[in-house]
């Protein structure tokens, strides 16, 4: 990994990151095009930038977290099952993170369902969560662990399935992230340093260019998504998932190997 690739990847996190179409999906892909895919590195890189890309929540919704304990306990129980699943395949996990074409089926897959999901659901009247509520939530977020199903579509749709209006299952998704990601970002560096790796002075900097890459660009996106999603719903975004994911797919099968790039 070089500067300039720590940087495209960060902007895609920064973009990606709150939109249904998979954050981790586009830095897989852009990291393949750039031959980089199946670097240990690479993979801690594109799960630690999404920590960055969180924090604008933080910065955004900076008041919303002075809430009572009952938010706070709602976000535990939601958070719980991204641990149980998260621990039991992590190791499954990193090995979909190598392969380009999950993605492609993933982005392919969840069009399809983006396109319906207004239709089954519609915009929902709710906007308090119960605590029912946000466990089930918290199962839709474990899809997300399949490489470009998309932490904060699968979180948005398990809100809306729960009759919650767009705006509040988009804001709990985002909510939930913080939790997730940071979560994330501990076990997967935990997991590199136990498996003998030394960040050297280079990915350090890469690290930390790549946060504060992924948090501007997110903090410039994300209330463009909310103030969409209310007005428009899911379709543009089924559409956008199902072009990219026939294009890898035909890329792959017809051109060149997505996983060999």
């Amino acid at each position: 990994m070089n500067t300039f690739q720590a940087v495209v990847l960060a902007i895609i996190e920064g973009i990606t990151e709150f939109l249904p179409v998979s954050s981790t999906g586009h830095m897989i892909i852009a990291s393949s095009f750039f031959g980089i895919a199946h670097d240990d590195f690479t993979k801690l890189f594109t799960i630690v930038i999404q920590l960055g890309a969180i924090l604008s929540v933080v910065v955004l919704y900076f008041k919303r977290f002075f809430q009572t304990l009952d938010f706070y306990f709602k976000l535990l129980i939601a958070f719980i099952p991204a641990v149980v699943f998260g621990l039991l395949f992590s190791k499954k996990i990193d090995a979909l993170l190598e392969n380009p074409v999950t993605v492609a089926i993933s982005l392919l897959i969840g069009g399809i369902i983006l396109l319906k999901v207004d239709d089954w659901f519609g915009n929902g009247e709710r906007t308090e969560i119960t605590y029912a509520q946000a466990f089930k939530v918290g199962l839709f977020q474990c899809l997300a662990m399949v490489p470009g199903v998309s932490r904060s579509g699968a979180s948005i749709v398990g809100g809306m399935s729960q009759r919650l209006s767009r705006t509040t299952a988009a804001e709990f998704s985002f909510f939930l992230a913080v939790p997730t990601m940071l979560g994330a970002t501990v076990k997967k560096c935990y997991d590199y340093y136990k498996d003998g790796f030394i960040l050297t002075h280079d990915q350090i900097n890469y690290l930390i260019i790549g946060n504060i890459v992924a948090f501007v660009v997110a903090l410039l996106a994300i209330k463009s998504f909310i103030g969409f999603l209310s007005k428009n719903g899911f379709k543009v975004f089924g559409y956008y998932r199902i072009v990219v994911g026939v294009a890898l797919l035909l890329i792959h099968f017809f051109i060149h190997p997505l996983t060999v790039i």
